[in-house]
């Protein structure tokens, strides 16, 4: 890596990203030294991506760029030997790499003799799954889905519905046949090249993103509608065929594309009801294809992930409970419920009502039948007047907090009931003899779990 560094700093260049690389080629070498190559600068007119990868991939050479980032027509060789006279290492390694990049050449300017869009109908001779059908009918329920999202947000439908139809074209192109790593980046090229506008042609490029854990979100609402289709589609598809991810196995990559979906929807943030996706993506489905119920299915498969994902960013795990015990929808809320959720905790009424929301569960599992609201002419103890009095003057107040946004606030309302929560149990008998008095108490309970569990479900911090 000294080797390298000096080198780059000698020609005034740097070596990008690298440290792949250099964890490989170190596994090759025993005397590493390192050498200075370069190419024709005719070369760089093929976008930079597509030399960097078979630099990289192909020959284990380290590209070198300038300080904007552009890749420059030299580039350095690890060899395993040292020599007094390098010039056969280097013109050997240099004349292997011009035909390299002579193919990455031909195959761009051969792509761009026919337009994406006029690649469209290959996709219908490409299988994307024999249950599910070709990548034509695929981009066609992406395109739907796409422009729907896209409205929701408020964003260019047009665009997002034009960068889904074109955005897995690139898979019948020669560079991506070539070099599979270019999907999507390649594509952004050929849909600039055809006169697509910049929205279109990102969104074409960033509709993959997230590919990795920390990998960089879409930008923009429209490339993030496509990014969001793409990722639904699959989900959708393998989970309603029945191709669920079980143990270690996962062929379709579909813990990575929830992983997308909700780091896409809670980082943006976006003001999507993830329900309301799952059932907007199934409907683009052939009548009959998914199975009946696999919908709560998939829904549950990604709240674990997004349980896993939370407690992996040191998010502490009664909190993490309490807020996706709700079975939120609204993934880009659930950071400020997890906030408010953590604030709670640190206040000195949170034990004990956490407690007493565990008690009320467990009392309301005896309840038989629908439970109305508590009627005040039932009211006999004083403790139960008191607590159905701070109900009245409490309720307002958290479901406002609530649908603000508010949610510690709506949980320090909550604390103010402690005290007469307490009196409540210390001297109140919920199941009394008398059944009408004892459906009251317990409908008097179900009033208070409801206004105590709407942020989260506190009786987890017990």
């Amino acid at each position: 890596e000294t080797q390298l560094v000096e080198a780059a700093a000698r020609e005034n260049a740097s070596l990008g990203e690298y440290a792949d690389l250099l964890d490989e080629v170190t596994a090759l070498v025993e005397h590493p030294t390192v050498y200075v190559g370069e190419f024709e600068s005719e070369f760089l007119t093929v976008p930079q991506e597509c030399l960097i990868l078979t630099m990289r991939a192909n020959q284990k050479y380290f590209p070198l760029f300038d300080t904007s980032g552009k890749l420059l027509s030299r580039f350095l060789i690890v060899s395993n030997m040292r020599v007094a006279d390098p010039v056969n290492i280097v013109t050997g390694n240099q004349r292997v790499v011009r035909p390299r990049l002579s193919d990455a050449r031909f195959f761009f300017e051969q792509d761009r003799k026919q337009t994406l869009e006029s690649r469209l109908p290959r996709l219908a001779k490409v299988v994307y799954h024999n249950k599910i059908g070709n990548q034509l009918e695929r981009v066609e329920r992406l395109e739907a889905l796409a422009g729907k999202i896209a409205r929701r947000l408020g964003a260019d439908a047009d665009a997002a519905r034009r960068a889904a139809r074109l955005a897995k074209t690139d898979l019948v192109t020669e560079m991506v046949g070539e070099f599979p790593e270019l999907q999507g980046v390649i594509g952004r090229y050929y849909a600039l090249h055809d006169g697509e506008g910049e929205l279109v042609a990102e969104a074409v490029a960033e509709h993959y993103r997230p590919r990795f854990a920390g990998d960089a979100l879409p930008q923009g609402n429209v490339a993030c509608a496509v990014s969001l289709a793409d990722k639904l589609d699959a989900m959708v598809g393998f989970f309603g065929i029945g191709m669920v991810p079980t143990g270690d196995k996962d062929p379709f990559g579909l813990r990575r594309a929830a992983l997308g979906v909700l780091r896409i929807l809670m980082e943006s943030p976006l003001p999507l009801d993830l329900s309301e996706l799952v059932g907007d993506c199934a409907a683009g489905f052939k009548t009959g294809l998914l199975a009946e119920g696999f919908e709560a299915q998939l829904l549950d498969f990604m709240l674990e992930r997004l349980r896993n994902l939370l407690r992996e960013e040191g998010q502490p795990q009664a909190v993490v409970d309490a807020v996706l015990a709700q079975r939120p929808s609204r993934i880009d809320l659930v950071p400020l419920k997890l906030a408010a959720v953590s604030s709670f905790q640190k206040m000195p009424e949170a034990e004990a009502l956490a407690a007493a929301n565990k008690r009320i569960v467990n009392i309301l599992k005896k309840a038989e039948g629908p439970l109305p609201g508590a009627d005040v002419a039932l009211l006999q103890e004083a403790a139960e007047k008191e607590l159905f009095s701070q109900i009245v003057v409490a309720e307002p107040l958290v479901r406002s907090h609530f649908e603000n946004g508010n949610y510690a606030e709506s949980l320090t309302v909550l604390a103010g009931l402690r005290s007469s929560v307490d009196r409540f149990f210390d001297e109140v008998m919920v199941m009394a003899e008398e059944p009408l008095i004892r459906q009251n108490r317990l409908a008097l309970l179900s009033q208070l779990a409801g206004l105590m569990n709407r942020v989260a479900d506190i009786s987890r911090l017990s």
